[in-house]
C-alpha cells in the first residue's frame, strides 16, 4: 500500500509535471471508483492544475478554473481527491492513447486525465481484483469524511504532541502507528520499518513509553520517513515501487536474515496482513505468536 513516503513522491512528481497546465478531458474506466456525485469528473476539464500535494495518504490534485472551464468555472477549486489503497498507483504519459478506457474492461485503468499537450497525462491504476482504490471529486478535501476523521500528520506533530498522543491510548505500539485517525500518514510497511530501528516491540503498549523510547521513537520516525521520501522523490514514478523495496529492512522480508544483527526476520500474520520483525533487535529475543491476538510466547 502506498504510505506517506510513496505518495508525497508521487505528488511532487505529478506537481512538477501538471501544475499549470489544463485538463483536458478525464476518462472514468471504473464508476465504482467514484465516490462523490458533485461535482461531477465533467466539471475538470477546461480547469487549470493549481498544484498537486497529499494529505495523509491521500493524493489531492487541485485545480482552478481555466480559459475554457465548463459547468464548474464559478467555483474557486475542485480537487480530484484519490486514495490509492493497496494496490493502486498513478503511471505518467507522453503518449496517452486518445480512445477512453473501456469500462469494465480487464485493464488495471480506472481513471485517465489527459492535461497539458495531446498524449500527455495520467492514469490511476489497481492491480488485483479487490477494487477498493477510491476517488472524490469535491471543493475542499474536508468534504472526505474520512479526510475530515484523519489524526495530525505524523511529520508535523511535535514532541510533546506526539507523546500526548502515546499517553492517551492503551493501544499497541503497531496499532497507533497505523492508525489513520491518531496519526495520519503511516501504514504497515513503514511501521515495521520505524519500530525495527527504534528497536521496539510492535506489541509493547504505547502508554508504557519512558521519555527516552518516546524521543527515541520520534526521531526515529521522522528520520526513516523523511528518509524514504529523499530517496523516492529521486526516482520515476515507474521505478518507486522498487526503490521501496530495495530500502525495507524488515518488511516483507520474512525469513532473511535481520540486517542489523543477523537473526531471522519473523512474521505475524492476522486477517488478509502480516507484519515484520527481528526477535533480537525487538522483543529480547522472544518470538510473537503468529495468531491476531499474539501475546509473547513464554
Amino acid at each position: 500500500m502506498p504510505e506517506l513516503p510513496e505518495v508525497s513522491a508521487i505528488a511532487a512528481y505529478l506537481d512538477s509535471r501538471t501544475a499549470g497546465l489544463p485538463i483536458r478531458r478525464v476518462d472514468v474506466a471504473s464508476l465504482s471508483v467514484l465516490k462523490t456525485a458533485d461535482p461531477q469528473y465533467t466539471d475538470l476539464p477546461g480547469r487549470t492544475v493549481s498544484a498537486v500535494d497529499r494529505i495523509g495518504k491521500y493524493l489531492v490534485i487541485r485545480t482552478v478554473p481555466g480559459p475554457d472551464s465548463g459547468p464548474g468555472a464559478s467555483d474557486p477549486e475542485i480537487d480530484l481527491v484519490i486514495h490509492l489503497s493497496r494496490a493502486g498507483w498513478v503511471r505518467w504519459s507522453n503518449t496517452l492513447s486518445q480512445t477512453p478506457p473501456r469500462p469494465g474492461g480487464k485493464s488495471p485503468i480506472a481513471l485517465r486525465v489527459h492535461c497539458g499537450l495531446p498524449g500527455e497525462g495520467f492514469d490511476v491504476t489497481e492491480a488485483g481484483t479487490q477494487k477498493r482504490l477510491a476517488a472524490w471529486i469535491v471543493r475542499d478535501p474536508s468534504d472526505v469524511e474520512r479526510i475530515a476523521t484523519l489524526g495530525p500528520d505524523v511529520l508535523a506533530v511535535s514532541r510533546d504532541e506526539f507523546a500526548a498522543i502515546l499517553g492517551a491510548t492503551t493501544s499497541r505500539l503497531k496499532t497507533v502507528l497505523t492508525d489513520q485517525r491518531t496519526i495520519s500518514g503511516v501504514g504497515n510497511a513503514y511501521s515495521d520499518e520505524i519500530l525495527h530501528t527504534a528497536r521496539l516491540s510492535p506489541f509493547a503498549s504505547a502508554k508504557t513509553l519512558d521519555d527516552d523510547q518516546i524521543d527515541n521513537l520520534y526521531e526515529t520516525t521522522r528520520t526513516v520517513l523523511t528518509e524514504a521520501v529523499q530517496r523516492l522523490e529521486s526516482r520515476e514514478v515507474a521505478t518507486m515501487k522498487s526503490e521501496k523495496r530495495t530500502g525495507l529492512r524488515v518488511h516483507a522480508r520474512t525469513g532473511l536474515p535481520c540486517p542489523v544483527c543477523g537473526d531471522t526476520v519473523r512474521e505475524v500474520s492476522y486477517t488478509d496482513r502480516s507484519f515484520q520483525y527481528c526477535p533480537t533487535c525487538q522483543t529480547g529475543g522472544k518470538v510473537l505468536a503468529d495468531r491476531r491476538m499474539s501475546r509473547l510466547l513464554k
